[in-house]
């Protein structure tokens, strides 16, 4: 995969995402009696933020272990 098709690919993730947490804004204030104040939001944000960090750390880590052969060596 060259880095421009790997650029697009995380442009268009990128975009994906921020439409998704815009419609996502827009269901969620036309609830009604379900408001949140600036706290609420600061913590769903940091949490959603937190989960991704924590998923991309995880997942780089497995990632970057099977190509330098560390599991490959401990099964013998």
């Amino acid at each position: 995969m060259s880095p421009r098709s790997t650029g697009i690919a995380v442009a268009a993730a990128i975009i994906v995402v921020v439409v998704l947490i815009v419609l996502m804004v827009g269901f969620w204030s036309g609830l009604g009696d379900s408001g949140m104040d600036a706290a609420g939001w600061f913590a769903l944000v940091f949490g959603v933020l937190a989960t991704l960090a924590l998923g991309i750390g995880l997942m780089a880590l497995v990632f970057i272990s099977n190509r330098r052969g560390y599991d490959d060596r401990s099964h013998h």
